[in-house]
């Protein structure tokens, strides 16, 4: 069992001396499962050594190639492997009965993003309105769960131990993009995805000093934006939480989605779940 290289990992003051300084890896997703997961099949924590970080790989894989239909540029068979992933930490969630991977997110924090140059939003959107928040900015990727548990509790025990890791390390606010489908009634399209923008362009848009700019963005003006299509789950769950979104969709054609680009500020968190996550 193989250790990983030192570079993933930025949890110390020799890196980033104002955060971190009392996070273990396991700590606080460990704490999270065993007080808000006990009466479930489920266990959340922090991936350790490339092992756990291949499992991740594997599930990436399974969702993103096998089922969606990503082409995915890799360099191990079966697994999701891109740059940024030995920069990030890996957040699993686990059922215990079959200590099977079958929920994972990973993070990239404010020191490791200095260190590789960039955040991978950075390579869909242009950022520059949020270079005042980057010192305390981390980015959510690769956010997926298998197939047969799509029913909210990984989603759920996912944000429950990115939250107080986040409060732990008073970081202020989570960014990632939501990917939205371009597959309608057997067709590639971009319709429901101009739709779904549509919709929450309305309701849901961040302030515009925060608004970002997609490189290669979906041609929505093309599009037939009024279909009777409702967001995905996992948007859903975001703006629940207090996400906003900060633009129009980026198209993906590798992985055969339209990106749609969001923030969370912890303070924006709504009371109930604040108390549901952290207990207070």
């Amino acid at each position: 069992m193989n250790n990983l290289p030192s570079s993933a990992f930025a949890f110390s003051s020799t890196v980033s001396p104002h955060v971190y300084q009392s996070f273990s890896r396991s700590q606080g997703a460990e704490k999270f499962s065993a007080a808000k997961l006990e009466r479930t099949n489920l266990t959340v924590s922090w991936a350790r050594h490339t092992d756990e970080v291949l499992q991740a790989q594997r599930l990436r894989f399974a969702v993103f190639a096998q089922e969606m239909g990503a082409r995915l540029s890799t360099r191990l068979p079966g697994h999701d492997v891109d740059y940024f992933d030995s920069f990030c930490e890996h957040l699993l969630v686990r059922d215990e009965r079959t200590n099977e991977v079958v929920g994972t997110c990973r993070v990239l924090t404010p020191a490791q993003a200095k260190r590789v140059g960039s955040t991978f939003s950075d390579l869909a959107f242009d950022l520059t309105r949020l270079r005042s928040l980057r010192s305390s900015m981390v980015e959510l990727g690769r956010s997926c769960v298998h197939h047969d548990y799509r029913c909210g509790g990984v989603a759920m025990a996912l944000w429950g131990a990115l939250v107080e890791f986040m409060v732990r390390n008073q970081l202020s606010t989570m960014i990632g993009t939501a990917s939205l489908p371009l597959r309608y009634n057997g067709v590639v399209r971009g319709d429901v995805a101009a739709s779904i923008w549509q919709q929450l362009k309305a309701r849901h848009l961040a302030p515009l000093e925060h608004h970002v700019y997609a490189r290669l963005p979906l041609p929505t003006e093309q599009l037939d934006c009024n279909l009777a299509v409702e967001p995905t789950a996992l948007i859903k769950g975001y703006l629940r939480l207090g996400a906003k979104v900060l633009g129009a969709p980026a198209w993906d054609p590798d992985f055969n989605t339209a990106d749609l680009p969001m923030m969370m500020h912890i303070s924006d968190l709504p009371a109930r779940y604040r108390k549901h996550f952290l207990g207070l």
